[in-house]
């Protein structure tokens, strides 16, 4: 037996040991009024779009509409959550307990192997992106390991509606999810706050931050690089970096102002490796602040390399740019991403050095950009209204027993 064939072996067996709580709660009946929400398999806290649908329970409560009962599964209890909703560690007898018996689980990523859910629940997949660069699932081919497979698979099967925004993502989950079920066209929650972006979000994050009322701001927000579990996942001093003090005189010579950069690193990564000679007074670290889309919806720009993030900012039609000096051996290991970043109809220039950035920033033109994003929706025919939590839970309400 191989190495990885007896490490599945042994995974296999600990998920249906654990599994035997599953069955054993189902001594108790399902509250047809509870139900359970997590993200990233407890990792995180109140954030994503999870939250933009318990946000939208909370406030038909409150307005007895309905009569939710919320509780959210997560590993770090000293989180902060609304009062409305109740926390509970994510333990196995826990995690066992609190799903047994809940009507409706909501979930942005994977439920480990040994989950079990039971007839007449409903699990809504909402997933953490939806329009994106990377492959995921079979279309990452042989960086796509077994037991990625298996528990991928194993969730999937248990999911019953899946959230999409666009007809490019339906047709990416058969093999990007291993899923073949029904979706919900209702958006992404976590995007409504960035379609209903106001001057009140500018000046909350500017206040959160003690920045004056007219400074811009640019996001940047990098994701982790390699393809595999196994590889190093921390950005080192320097590495894959543009040079913030340029960007920054950039960013000022094209559009104006005084600009500061809120560095907000992937959940993986973290900001000690980040060596710059920035001041404080321009590069601020928002990384451990739980929810970036509060925090996006108050920038004047976004930047990036791979993630998914700026299809989601573009909804706010403020430049988007990427910065990916790896592009060719990036796609070399982790697969042929799903969008030609060097397709000059794309929207999102490419820059692959701080020079190419310079000349990207120099040469932005609004008006090109947003015919090209208006092209991108249309061509995936895609759906961001800015009330997608509320069509989620009117969905929810549309099931039997959910009404108050």
């Amino acid at each position: 037996m191989s190495k990885e064939s007896l490490y599945i072996f042994k995974r296999i067996m600990k998920a249906r040991v654990q599994s035997i709580l599953f069955y054993f709660f189902r001594i108790i009946p399902i509250n047809t009024r509870k139900i359970v929400f997590c993200c990233i398999e407890g990792t995180t806290g109140y954030s994503c779009n999870p939250k933009y649908i318990a946000e939208e329970c909370i406030r038909r409560n409150q307005i007895g509409k309905t009569e939710f009962n919320l509780v959210w599964l997560v590993n770090d209890t000293t989180k902060e959550f609304p009062h409305e909703i109740k926390v509970v560690k994510n333990t196995l007898w826990n995690r066992a307990y609190q799903l047994t018996t809940a009507h409706i689980w909501i979930d942005n990523s994977r439920k480990q192997l040994e989950v079990r859910k039971r007839k007449k629940q409903i699990y809504i997949q909402t997933w953490h992106a939806k329009l994106g660069f990377k492959p995921t699932g079979l279309d990452r081919g042989a960086s796509f390991s077994r037991i990625a497979y298996m528990v991928s698979k194993h969730d999937s099967d248990m999911v019953d509606y899946w959230l999409s925004n666009s007809d490019w993502y339906d047709k990416t989950l058969k093999t990007g999810s291993l899923y073949e079920g029904k979706t919900l066209r209702t958006g992404s929650p976590r995007c409504d706050i960035l379609t209903n972006s106001s001057k009140v979000d500018r000046q909350r994050v500017r206040e959160r931050f003690h920045l004056p009322y007219n400074a811009k701001v640019l996001m940047y927000a990098p994701t982790f690089r390699g393809g595999s579990q196994g590889t190093n996942r921390k950005i080192e001093a320097g590495s894959h970096m543009p040079d913030f003090n340029q960007l920054i005189d950039n960013m000022e010579g094209k559009f104006g102002g005084k600009w500061y950069i809120f560095l907000r690193l992937h959940p993986q990564l973290t900001a000690r490796h980040i060596n710059s000679n920035v001041t404080n007074e321009c590069l601020i670290d928002v990384s451990k602040e739980e929810d970036m889309y509060e925090i996006l919806a108050g920038c004047d720009a976004f930047m990036t390399d791979y993630s998914s993030a700026a299809f989601d900012a573009m909804i706010m039609r403020i430049p988007v740019l990427l910065y990916a000096d790896d592009y060719a051996e990036y796609e070399g290991e982790r697969g042929q991403l799903l969008w030609d970043l060097r397709d000059e109809k794309f929207p999102f220039s490419l820059s692959e050095s701080n020079r190419m950035l310079e000349e990207n920033i120099r040469r932005f033109d609004k008006v090109v950009y947003n015919a090209k994003i208006e092209q991108l929706c249309r061509n995936t025919n895609m759906l961001e209204s800015g009330k997608a939590a509320e069509n989620v839970v009117e969905f929810i309400c549309s099931c039997a027993d959910c009404q108050g």
